[in-house]
């Protein structure tokens, strides 16, 4: 198991890597990494800097008790690629280690550096009647 300081920072060299590419369509692509401790954050990294790009409110991921999972950018209701059911999966554990919310629910302020910046992001993990869900919201202008 990684450490979140590990977790966090790798993610944030995800987010150094492909500031200024085109997000949508390196989405798309994650489902293809064959180092799938890298995709999640890889991901992760890519529709935060999507969603600040896209002017999101927030962006959810959610997997139902069927096992089908959906991933949504919230600023025209806009389902983002997936990377493959799998690297779902590891995102949900990724952000857990990283907030440290292992609880069913919980919040946390999730802070990440974009370039000579950085945003703050409202975490939420709920998980809930065999369904789970993550919320990353942005701030608000």
């Amino acid at each position: 198991m990684q450490d979140k300081g590990n977790l966090q920072k790798k993610m944030q060299e995800q987010i150094d890597c492909f500031a200024g590419t085109d997000y949508l369509t390196q989405l798309g692509a994650v489902k293809n990494e064959p180092d799938k401790e890298q995709a999640p954050l890889k991901w992760l990294a890519l529709a935060i800097l999507y969603g600040i790009n896209e002017n999101a409110k927030k962006i959810k991921i959610e997997k139902n008790e069927d096992g089908s999972k959906r991933l949504i950018a919230e600023f025209r209701d806009f389902d983002l690629p997936s990377p493959g059911d799998d690297v779902v999966d590891l995102i949900f554990e990724d952000l857990r280690q990283m907030t440290h919310i292992d609880a069913d629910k919980g919040k946390i302020l999730l802070s990440v550096g974009v370039r000579d910046s950085s945003i703050e992001l409202e975490a939420k993990l709920k998980r809930e009647d065999g369904k789970e869900k993550i919320v990353l919201k942005f701030p608000e202008k």
